[in-house]
């Protein structure tokens, strides 16, 4: 009966080691206390060579002493399986990085750890991509989220759940923004739709109920022409750089306010000098009896209050803080109005005044009010230009152009122009060369109306040859403005 069950026993560990040792799909080594390599299977002589007689260091990394991190000793120690991530040599002495699982094994149950069974796995460059993959997909520093084409969110990085929670499975637009439906402008449903990557800005509510605001940019996750199932999308905060450029923008308001106030009450006070005097020559007509000193005393008042009432409009128009108020505007339609506001006062002064436009040129988001001023602004100072060069043939030249995705506005003249020095100013508070005639703060709102549209302005000039002052709107920044005031 015994000698029968030790039979059974035997032709069992017979098996294993035919069924099990030599058929497992891996590499397999019995390593003892000294580091020999006192068993392998048939895959592990298949692929590190022939490893009778020869250490386990040897075989993996082609050197005579232990391994620097090697855990053997530990493992005979305190009998605890370890799993190493290291880069080992085939027989070949081709280097790769493999996954190297080390187990005790002991005679006896109860006894000491008489060997160790490794195993060797290689990390093949797709399980290594993949394992790069989820670490960037997860540690990337902003939202990343795969949707499916109901809008569910299927998987979501790690940055996504701590600013929005564990959402698996629910909504994106219930979790980005607590809507009951599907957000009107997309951009995933675009992706859908075309299989093209679409950005947009977005607003949002974190989990604690904070306004986010967002850039997103959605691609489909489809092969070769497959309908799109999943879109990625991958959404950066700007709520933090978006409060800076607010603040930024404000402080330098504010300081170019306090340095107006400074000038404002200097062109005040040269404002009362004048009334003053208008006031004693009328007192002095009166007492005279000189209808030319009343004339005179009354011609200075009038000359004064209209500085007054047009400093105190520049100033208002300057210094409050206002958004775009942008709607769908035709560029030429608003220099026809300029031209004809302006066209007779021109020709009083031998000028003229005349429009270069490009046909059909579509409409786009302005705020007409505010490029009416600019317009004003320049063709007004085009003007006065012209008339202190006192040479004939003077013109004026307004142009409305489409050029690399910009809407421009020019205004061109053949007047006085300007010298480096005048140049570097124009834009600085209360510079005028109108001497009097001036309050210096036609330009700087110029600058901030077309700022507050996304653009900038640009000056050409040269002294006795004229000036072209050029306004510049990048017509995404204005869709973008329009989008967000719909909001």
């Amino acid at each position: 009966m015994t000698e029968r069950k030790n039979n059974k026993t035997r032709a069992l560990r017979q098996l294993l080691y035919d069924q099990f040792f030599q058929q497992v799909p891996f590499n397999v080594a019995i390593i003892d206390r000294d580091y020999n390599i006192i068993e392998a299977n048939d895959n592990f002589r298949a692929y590190f060579g022939e490893w009778r007689d020869r250490k386990c260091f040897s075989v993996y990394k082609k050197q005579d002493k232990p391994c620097s991190v090697c855990t053997h000793k530990e493992i005979f120690k305190d009998g605890r399986t370890r799993v190493t991530d290291t880069v080992v040599a085939d027989k070949n002495g081709r280097w790769a990085h493999h996954i190297i699982q080390s187990a005790p094994i002991r005679i006896t149950p109860e006894g000491p750890v008489d060997f160790i069974v490794e195993i060797t796995s290689v990390v093949t460059d797709t399980n290594l991509w993949q394992q790069e993959y989820n670490l960037l997909f997860d540690r990337v520093p902003c939202y990343i989220t795969v949707i499916d084409d109901e809008y569910r969110i299927v998987r979501a990085n790690e940055s996504f759940r701590g600013s929005f929670g564990d959402v698996l499975g629910q909504y994106c637009y219930r979790v980005y923004k607590r809507r009951d439906k599907k957000c009107p402008r997309c951009p995933a449903a675009k992706t859908f739709r075309d299989k093209k990557i679409h950005q947009s800005e977005q607003k949002g509510i974190d989990k604690i109920g904070q306004n986010i605001e967002y850039v997103v940019t959605t691609s489909p996750l489809v092969r070769g022409h497959e309908p799109v199932t999943h879109v990625i999308e991958i959404s950066t905060d700007v709520t933090r750089i978006k409060k800076l450029e607010k603040e930024v923008l404000e402080a330098e308001r504010l300081a170019a306010v306090r340095q107006t106030v400074a000038g404002l009450a200097h062109s005040i006070k040269n404002i009362l000098m004048g009334l003053e005097g208008g006031k004693y020559m009328i007192s002095l007509g009166l007492k005279k009896d000189d209808r030319s000193l009343i004339d005179r005393g009354s011609d200075m008042l009038d000359r004064n209050f209209d500085k007054t009432t047009t400093l105190v409009k520049d100033f208002l128009s300057f210094s409050k803080g206002r958004l775009p108020q942008l709607k769908m505007t035709n560029p030429n339609n608003l220099v026809n109005e300029i031209i004809d506001l302006y066209k007779d006062i021109a020709a009083m002064s031998g000028i003229e005044l005349k429009a270069n436009l490009k046909p059909k040129i579509a409409s786009v988001p302005l705020d007409p009010d505010a490029i009416h001023t600019c317009l004003t602004n320049l063709v007004s100072n085009a003007i006065d230009a012209c008339q202190m060069s006192g040479q004939k043939g003077s013109q004026v030249v307004i142009t409305t152009r489409d050029e690399k995705g910009k809407l421009i506005f020019e205004v061109a003249d053949n007047g006085s122009g300007m010298d480096y020095e005048i140049k570097k100013k124009i834009f600085t508070t209360f510079f005028t060369t109108k001497g009097g005639g001036g309050t210096g703060l036609g330009l700087l709102t110029t600058r901030k109306l077309v700022q507050e549209h996304g653009g900038k302005i640009v000056v050409e000039s040269k002294k006795g040859k004229g000036s072209r002052f050029r306004m510049e709107f990048p017509k995404k920044r204005l869709e973008m403005l329009y989008k967000e005031s719909d909001r």
